[in-house]
Order: structure tokens, then C-alpha cells, then sequence
């Protein structure tokens, strides 16, 4: 395939095109920031740019990774994030409808389904972790980065319905490099909370590209749908109450070695855990399993 990847220099764009490469794909890298793996530099709220590319390059999937960021949200303005997560999003889905791209894999995120609600947690009076799968409903999210996101997956599902152009749409959940937005509340260091949070939130980069390669392969196929991408969690809606009120307690049940590892290493588990991403419907639907789960984190201590 010849396939355009947008946000080519970011944290996943740099794993998920040489990977592609690897597959024997022709890619075309495009961000408006340069870099190793970008080959267009731009930005998707440029249409102009946009059309040229995918079509004197010969596009015939697209991999939709480029987007302002929760982080971005103390640099940049609302309307930043609705010109590049929103109209950015419409441009590239009229340019490949137009061009008759038989794919479009969108990357979007688990932050979406997170509610001011659900972020308060146990400080707002919640008794048990929330369950989140993709049949959570309503989707309120909390900030504008959340709210552009959804405001993407819906021009997605448009696009679908009045097209049938095949669309697979990615909730990553966190597999970014850099601190937590809550690290001042929180007392693990940053690699004892990474490795905490693959029991519940986060996946590794290689394991969020492999998803993408996948979502490529399998759009056709499916056609339309929405996944739910992190590691696996060992847990239970049963042990929602308890992760709530002792996460570590239920964690030494799952992995009765954890706490001699830990102590070793001088980390600690988070007191209460407030919510669970459940993948295991892109286990089923799209045959897909993150490499990386906790076990393996354990194993590696």
C-alpha cells in the first residue's frame, strides 16, 4: 500500500512508519514539524496541501495520527485545537473520499471518555472504579482536546455512513513519554507510575503502532468500527469496589511477587485506582493483544 501518515514526526509517527517500511508499504510522512520520518512538511489544515499530497503521491490508505494534544492545551488556543483535530480531520476525509483511498485508520483517545466525573474519582465521592469499554455512553469530555477528538470520531462515523469509505478508530490509551498531567499529586517517581498504570491505562508505543498496522490490514474487512487500545488489564468489574478502596491489595492477588519487587526498587502502587480500560474487544474483533502488559513489566524488574 502507499500510505500517508500524518503527524509522522510525533512519538507514534516515528515508530509507526519505519514499522510500515519494515511491511514493504511505500510512506509518506507528513507534520508540520521535520523529522527522520516526515516527508511532507505541513499541516492537515492546509487542504490545498492535503489534496497534493495524497494525490501525486498515489495514497490509498491513510493513517490519521496528527493532532494538538492535551499538552498543548497550556500552549495554544481552542480554536488551534478545533483548525488541526477537527477541520484537519474534515480535509483529509473529503480528500480521500475523493480520491478513492480505500482506508482510514484514525487515531483517538480513551481521554474522550473521561468525564470531569470519572477524573475526580474517589475525591468526588465515586465508591468504585469506573469500567470503560466502548459501550460507555454518554461521552462528556472534560477539556477541549477530549471534545475535538469526539468531534473527529463523529465526522468519522459521517464519512462511513454516507461513503462507506472503511474507518477504524483507535482510543489509544497513554503511552506518551512524558510525565503525568497529575505528577505533582502523585508520589511514584515516573517510571514506577508507567508501570502502575499498565494494569489499567497504558500501552506501550510499539504496541500502539502495531495497532495501527493491524487497523490497516483488518478496515476492509471490518469496515467501520471503534477500539479501545491499551495493555490488557488482570482485572474484573467484580474488583471495582476494592480497587477503588486498596488497589494494592487486589494487585498482590494478581501478582502475589509485586510487592518484593517493588520494595526492591523503593516503588509503591497507587493507593486507589479510579478506572479500568477494557481492550479485550480488539482482542476479539480486530485479533489484536498489546505485547506489553503488567506481567511482563514485573518480569523486567
Amino acid at each position: 500500500m502507499k500510505i500517508l501518515v500524518t503527524g509522522s514526526s510525533g512519538w507514534l509517527g516515528q515508530t509507526l512508519v519505519p514499522r510500515l517500511r519494515q511491511a514493504g508499504h511505500t510512506v509518506v510522512g507528513l507534520d508540520s514539524e521535520p523529522g527522520a520520518t516526515t516527508d511532507v512538511v505541513g499541516s492537515v489544515v492546509d487542504r490545498a496541501l492535503v489534496r497534493s499530497t495524497i494525490r501525486t503521491k498515489g495514497i490509498n490508505a491513510i493513517v490519521h495520527a496528527a493532532a494538538r494534544h492535551k499538552p498543548h492545551i497550556e500552549t495554544h488556543d481552542n480554536s488551534e485545537f478545533v483548525a488541526v483535530n477537527v477541520q484537519g480531520t474534515l480535509n483529509l476525509l473529503e480528500e480521500a473520499v475523493a480520491a478513492k483511498v480505500s482506508r482510514f485508520v484514525f487515531t483517538s483517545t480513551t481521554s474522550l471518555m473521561i468525564s470531569q466525573k470519572i477524573r475526580d474519582g474517589k475525591a468526588g465521592g465515586a465508591r468504585k472504579a469506573v469500567w470503560i469499554d466502548e459501550t460507555m455512553t454518554p461521552l462528556q469530555p472534560r477539556n477541549i482536546y477530549g471534545v475535538t477528538k469526539l468531534a473527529a470520531e463523529d465526522l468519522c462515523r459521517l464519512f462511513h455512513k454516507l461513503h462507506r469509505l472503511p474507518i477504524i478508530m483507535l482510543r489509544t490509551s497513554r503511552f506518551f513519554p512524558e510525565e503525568d498531567d497529575m505528577a505533582h499529586a502523585i508520589k511514584q517517581s515516573g517510571e514506577n507510575t508507567k508501570a502502575n498504570e499498565f494494569l489499567f491505562r497504558r500501552l506501550s508505543v510499539d504496541d500502539a503502532a502495531e495497532a495501527h498496522v493491524v487497523a490497516l490490514q483488518k478496515a476492509p474487512e471490518i469496515g467501520f468500527d471503534t477500539f479501545i487500545v491499551s495493555a490488557l488489564t488482570p482485572f474484573s468489574p467484580s474488583d471495582a469496589r476494592e480497587l477503588m478502596a486498596d488497589a494494592p491489595s487486589v494487585v498482590a492477588r494478581y501478582f502475589p511477587d509485586y510487592r518484593a519487587k517493588y520494595e526492591k526498587r523503593g516503588w509503591t502502587m497507587f493507593d486507589s485506582i479510579d478506572r479500568i480500560y477494557d481492550s479485550n474487544k480488539a482482542r476479539r474483533l480486530l485479533g489484536f493483544t498489546c505485547r506489553t502488559n503488567f506481567r511482563q513489566i514485573l518480569d523486567a524488574l
